[in-house]
């Protein structure tokens, strides 16, 4: 029976970060399936999931919260299995103008429809031919396996703002 420990990482960015835990990792017996992991304004974050044995799992935990003495701050907790979700998946792609509160308007919206975040990316970046700040969101989701439709789905997210563009795209 596989045992999974999901982790997550802050550190201020360096070199030799990810080593340093896939060592820790490999050294207590875990295998590590998955992560996504990234650089933001000088700081290294992750998350990742591990494979390992139940009556490995505490010494694993302790041996990764030694590398706080090195700047590396890790968390984590187990978790019982890795469930595949269901109902439609999709990429979801928002542009519009930059704004406060737009994630919030976002998240709001899919929360109130039963959408289920699986992966987001957002960024700010120049428009061309402007001065003006756009606002980009790429999301993995999975919609509820009662009654929402794909179009209904792209409608009321549009109905948020004059300015968005949304694409919806099967995956």
């Amino acid at each position: 029976m596989n045992h999974y420990l999901a982790l997550t990482i802050i550190a201020d960015d360096r070199p030799g970060i990810i080593e340093k835990v896939a060592e820790v990792v490999t050294t207590h017996g875990g295998n590590w399936l998955e992560s996504n992991m990234s650089r933001l304004a000088g700081k290294f974050a992750g998350i990742l999931l591990i494979d390992i044995a139940e009556d490995k799992q505490a010494a694993l935990l302790a041996a990764l919260e030694t590398l706080g003495d090195q700047g590396i701050r890790i968390s984590g907790e187990a978790s019982p299995a890795k469930e595949p979700t269901s109902g439609d998946h999709l990429c979801l792609t928002v542009v519009g103008n930059d704004r406060a509160g737009i994630v919030g308007e976002l998240s709001a919206l899919l929360a109130r429809l039963h959408v289920n975040v699986e992966e987001l990316t957002t960024s700010c970046e120049d428009a061309p031919m402007s001065s003006e700040v756009l606002f980009r969101a790429t999301a993995k989701v999975s919609l509820p396996t009662s009654g929402l439709h794909r179009e209904q789905l792209q409608n009321e997210l549009e109905s948020l703002s004059d300015d968005l563009m949304v694409e919806l795209e099967d995956i």
